[in-house]
């Protein structure tokens, strides 16, 4: 009863999270909108697979290496923080650009490993969620609980991390909201670019006065 009461706690604290807006959520939403549906379950997918393996990382262990080495969290920090930066960017040159929609060549040239490659990237380059991750395993995990335990609870995350971008993009896929984001494309583009330009400043500037 305790492992239940446990996977209950967690996997409600670990919606919180993984539902909470932030630069995961900006890049399936504008892939969904300003792409294709498949493009955005694609970044759903990536975004599905970073979370899943900085969840087993912190399983394994490395909230307690990158806690004790605190060099390695600094250096992890800021190569996240300008990837960040560098894909918002990249996001805010490309704002003014015209995008077609249905069979063009630029929706063409990012195709579905592309996206999903960007959504891998991106949840990989902020280690703050291993450190989510490991906190709440740390905080709510019973001491006792068996391997077999612990490998149910991996694909169970997937599941949640994975499953909740995958609904945003299926809702932010039909046609109103893109035809929404063609007429304010360049200002959508560019709030996305800042919100995750800021998010990437904001972990170089933290790690910086670490």
């Amino acid at each position: 009863m305790d492992i239940i009461t446990s996977f209950i706690s967690i996997l409600g604290i670990l919606c919180l999270g993984i539902m909470s807006p932030g630069p995961s959520f900006v890049l399936v939403a504008r892939a969904s909108v300003a792409l294709s549906r498949e493009n955005g379950l694609a970044t759903a997918l990536g975004m599905g697979v970073g979370g899943t393996l900085f969840a087993i990382l912190a399983l394994l262990g490395l909230q307690t290496v990158l806690l004790s080495v605190p060099t390695l969290y600094m250096a992890l920090k800021i190569l996240g923080g300008a990837y960040l930066v560098y894909l918002a960017l990249q996001i805010w040159r490309g704002a003014k650009h015209s995008l077609e929609l249905e069979g063009d060549s630029t929706a063409r040239a990012i195709g579905f490993y592309e996206s999903f490659k960007v959504g891998l990237i991106a949840q990989l380059s902020n280690p703050k969620t291993a450190i989510f991750y490991g906190s709440v395993f740390a905080a709510l995990l019973p001491p006792n609980i068996s391997t077999t335990a612990l490998l149910l609870l991996v694909p169970i995350i997937f599941t949640l991390e994975a499953g909740w971008y995958s609904v945003v993009a299926l809702l932010l896929s039909s046609a109103a909201p893109r035809k929404a984001y063609l007429k304010l494309k360049t200002a959508i583009d560019r709030i996305a670019g800042a919100i995750i330009g800021a998010l990437g400043l904001k972990l170089i500037v933290d790690a910086s006065s670490t």
